[in-house]
């Protein structure tokens, strides 16, 4: 597509305020205006992709497998067992995908892509990398397309863990070392931390610059890690201030939209960011929350934008009136946008922590009074019958008084609990009782250990209690600070209850208890990343699975998720994904043709 058409279809800052100026005086005026649309025809006769030879898994009610589809304006036209009807013109693009295994377009109902975007230097994901040699390659690939003297950085989404020193014994996992990383980016200052706030590491020009600016790092190249403020901190606020500006910001904002795409994810709803306040205490997941989307608005009305793009408005306050979220539902808009980029609900937060119930019940109220969608997280377990209430119940329990008081606001406006390792099947009746639904990520894959506890003997989530409950569900990354944004390997993760470490801790293996068995199908994981995602978006009529009418999202992998060894279910990823009828990422792998036979 011409970056004309993609600027039609994406939503930018400049017509949100234009929007936003024309839907007051609309509201003032009684009458309300919608989003923008688009037509799902277009009556040009020839397709503009004409996919053949494949074995694609439409994920639709009856699992249904085809060969072919044909895309016409960013729509599936056809979806065949066998070869098309459509009559391809010539500037129709023909891909034979020669058996290859395609499944919808992946969507993460909760990431962080934006603070992806926003890192300083060039950010390198290393979450893919499964000993310290694949490390290296990494680094030494990056480093050759970087300009010599910049930054390449690797911050959070990744663990030492599965970094093995041998690759046959995993429980090696270690950072590289200085020398090693001074030997694959000899031209670059190279820095990488785990998690919020480090530990980290840094090769010796990275080094020398981060000590002559008051950070402490060791003669090994290494960086302390610490909460709230560390080494890796003050490392990451050098960063920040000495390299990034709106088209440094830009310029990430792109990579970590082509890295999303290379693994075959191509909708997005994004969590926001803790606060940044500008000095050491800010760790990997702060940012402006006021400012932050720019260099994204900024793509897409350029035309460069290439994935779905969901924004929900993280909002932390200690204040028990809640100012902020108070003017966010006065003068913002939900669900507002058009098919690239869209407004979400409040989230992953609706005011500071659930240990102030009161703050917590009140601004869940001002969300459920203003109609919006609200989601929160949980990351808490019972530990005993007599413990304090972990977080999941404290959750529920103020969305019952609010669901109460405004009936059935949980479930028209599907309200949304994330992460849930230690919830119980109790909790999970009661959340499901009023139209609750959950987002499931295998966030535990990275550090998780085993649990014994007896109440919930699972590293959690409990994916099979959870499916089995018939609540709803989806699964997501919560990508990329202690979590990879890699969908494959929360997928691995949900099917085989192994850690990075290669330790059983969902699963039986781990307890002996049926109850820890938490494991679910590979056709179910693929479900919750893929179809039931849909539902998230409050979008389920246009994404999720590959049906005639649907947006031509789609994701040609590079081996077949269903049938490969586990531990290469970790390597699968995109050799061409299509988003909005456009391709996207292209590995080089299928010869993409104009039907007079003009290679494109």
């Amino acid at each position: 597509m011409t970056q004309d058409k993609r600027r039609q279809r994406s939503f930018t800052r400049r017509k949100f305020m234009q929007a936003a100026a024309a839907g007051a005086a609309a509201t003032a005026g009684g009458t309300m205006i919608a989003a923008p649309g688009h037509a799902k025809t277009n009556q040009h006769p020839d397709p503009d992709v004409i996919l053949i030879n494949g074995r694609i898994h439409t994920m639709d009610a009856n699992n249904t497998i085809a060969s072919s589809a044909v895309i016409k304006a960013g729509r599936f036209l056809e979806v065949e067992p066998g070869r098309p009807n459509a009559h391809a013109g010539r500037k129709t693009r023909v891909i034979d995908l020669r058996g290859r295994t395609v499944v919808p377009g992946i969507i993460d109902n909760h990431n962080h892509i934006v603070l992806m975007g926003n890192r300083p230097g060039f950010h390198t994901p290393l979450e893919n990398a499964h000993s310290v040699a694949e490390a290296r390659d990494i680094y030494a690939a990056r480093a050759k397309t970087v300009p010599p003297g910049a930054w390449i950085t690797t911050i959070g989404g990744f663990h030492f863990n599965h970094l093995y020193a041998n690759p046959l014994d995993k429980t090696t996992g270690r950072f590289p070392t200085l020398a090693e990383l001074d030997s694959v980016a000899p031209g670059n200052p190279l820095f990488l931390m785990i998690s919020f706030t480090g530990p980290g590491v840094a090769n010796s020009q990275a080094a020398s610059i981060l000590r002559a600016n008051g950070v402490t790092v060791g003669t090994d190249g290494s960086v302390a890690g610490g909460f709230p403020t560390s080494e890796c901190t003050k490392a990451l606020l050098f960063l920040r201030q000495s390299l990034l500006n709106p088209a440094e910001r830009r310029r990430s904002t792109l990579d970590a939209m082509n890295y999303a795409t290379s693994l075959g994810v191509t909708t997005h709803i994004d969590q926001g960011a803790f606060q940044a306040l500008n000095n050491a205490t800010d760790g990997a997941a702060h940012e402006d929350n006021f400012t932050m989307h720019f260099p994204f608005l900024e793509n897409y009305e350029q035309g460069k934008g290439t994935v779905r793009l969901r924004i929900n408005f993280l909002h932390m306050e200690t204040d028990d009136t809640t100012p902020e979220l108070v003017q966010r539902l006065k003068n913002a808009f939900p669900f507002f946008g058009g098919d690239m980029v869209k407004t979400g609900g409040i989230g992953e937060f609706i005011a500071q922590g659930t240990t102030v119930p009161g703050r917590f019940l009140d601004a869940a109220r001002k969300v459920a009074k203003a109609n919006w969608r609200a989601e929160v997280h949980s990351l808490g377990r019972r530990a005993s019958a007599a413990s304090l209430p972990p977080d999941f119940e404290q959750e529920i329990t103020a969305f019952e008084t609010v669901n109460g008081e405004f009936p059935g606001v949980v479930g028209n406006k599907r309200w949304v609990i994330a992460h849930v390792p230690g919830i119980t099947q109790e909790w999970i009746n009661r959340f499901k009782s009023i139209g609750g639904s959950l987002s499931l990520t295998g966030w535990q894959f990275l550090a998780g250990a085993p649990v014994t506890n007896p109440l919930s003997p699972y590293a959690g989530p409990p994916f099979r209690m959870i499916l089995d409950s018939g609540i709803h569900a989806g699964l997501s990354s919560d990508g990329m600070q202690i979590a990879p944004m890699n969908p494959w390997i929360h997928m691995y993760f949900a099917t085989t209850g192994i850690n990075a470490r290669g330790q059983p801790i969902n699963n039986n293996q781990a307890t002996g208890s049926p109850l820890a068995d938490q494991r679910i199908t590979r056709q179910q994981a693929l479900e919750l990343y893929t179809s039931r995602n849909g539902w998230f978006l409050r979008e389920e009529d246009d994404l999720g699975t590959i049906e005639v009418g649907k947006l031509a999202d789609l994701v040609v992998l590079n081996q077949d998720y269903f049938i490969v060894p586990e531990e290469q279910l970790k390597r699968i990823n995109s050799i061409l994904t299509i988003v909005d009828g456009n391709v996207v990422h292209d590995a080089k792998v299928l010869r993409i043709e104009r039907e007079d036979n003009d290679e494109d």
